[in-house]
């Protein structure tokens, strides 16, 4: 069972107090998907990870609302600008606020790796909201980002290059490229590093390139 609790926090872009709620505890079961997907008995966690500011709609993870969140005048301009007008007065279901979260990030000209983990969980998010379309244009734009973090040299640490080489041929495939699923797919070999700890990886990308299913790890 995942438990809540509410906090207040205040927001750095306009100043607003505000209650959240935020997880103290979960737990999984049945493993991971194949996209490393974790989910848990009854509520879900994913959508209270990351809170919004209903007022300006600033979104982020708790420490995002502390007195040491980045904001510069460029921040602020582009949230009143892009977030606020689409807020609405329904409740904000999790994808939104981790693409609204996605996009504080990229103004604040964080890395990659984190804007597409961003990204995968709005996702995810879809999945248990039953917005399909919604999923594939968040996977989408996470392997896009992936892909961009895997182009950079320090973008992604040599021991996880494997596991997220595999995780956008995954993405791909979800999204139904298979042609792009298998390339990435067979880059995953030539990532890896540590052949012991990671044979896992390179089961999994030939498992999903040559007969792809659903599998739980």
């Amino acid at each position: 069972m995942t438990t809540l609790q509410q906090i207040e926090l205040r927001c750095p872009i306009c100043d607003t107090r505000f209650k959240s709620q935020q997880v103290i505890s979960t737990n999984s079961f049945g493993g991971k998907r194949t996209d490393f997907h974790e989910r848990a008995a009854g509520t879900q966690p994913l959508p209270f990870l990351i809170h919004m500011c209903g007022r300006c709609g600033y979104s982020g993870a708790e420490r995002d609302f502390t007195e040491d969140a980045d904001v510069t005048p460029v921040l602020r301009e582009h949230v009143w600008n892009e977030l606020a007008p689409q807020l609405t007065t329904a409740a904000i279901p999790g994808s939104e606020k981790y693409e609204a979260a996605a996009k504080v990030a990229e103004w604040q000209a964080l890395d990659p790796r984190h804007v597409a983990d961003l990204l995968l969980r709005a996702a995810w998010c879809c999945v248990d909201e039953n917005d399909s379309e919604a999923e594939r244009f968040f996977r989408r734009k996470a392997a896009w980002k992936f892909e961009e973090a895997l182009s950079s040299f320090d973008g992604v640490r040599r021991e996880e290059r494997a596991v997220l080489t595999y995780l956008v041929g995954e993405l791909w495939r979800r999204i139904g490229d298979a042609a792009r699923a298998s390339e990435w797919f067979r880059r995953v070999g030539s990532e890896v590093n540590d052949a012991a700890t990671q044979q896992w990886v390179l089961d999994a990308a030939r498992q999903q390139r040559d007969c792809p299913r659903e599998w739980f790890g």
